[in-house]
């Protein structure tokens, strides 16, 4: 049983509330201790792997396409999900929810002038 599983429901809403409002840090945070790097680094790996067009929305002024847990694990793999979920000891199905839920939002926090800002 990973940290996740041992969370309360009121606490898992309350990390998904401040991912939601810290997003941008948070994520590269998060990613950081990953091959990725960092928000950039999923963002062109989205990028590689057939999500163009969805992270052009994020980074532009428009509407953010949403993005489904199934295409992030397509556009990043099986390995590198695993590797994010083995780093913080959350099953693989929570970080592909967590990352197609807040990457969107976070992606276009960061890019205010359609070029993701170092945090």
């Amino acid at each position: 049983m990973g940290l996740w599983d041992q969370l309360s429901p009121s606490l898992k809403a309350a990390l998904g509330s401040v991912a939601a409002t810290e997003g941008p840090a948070l994520i590269s945070a998060f990613l950081a201790k990953t091959n990725l790097g960092d928000l950039q680094g999923v963002v062109n790996h989205l990028q590689q792997g057939g999500l163009g067009d969805q992270v052009k929305s994020w980074l532009g002024n428009g509407a953010n396409m949403k993005v489904t847990p199934e295409q992030i694990r397509a556009a990043l793999g099986n390995q590198q999900v695993r590797q994010i979920a083995q780093q913080y000891g959350v099953p693989v199905d929570e970080v592909l929810k967590l990352l197609a839920d807040h990457l969107p939002t976070a992606v276009d926090q960061a890019s205010p002038n359609g070029k993701i800002q170092r945090t």
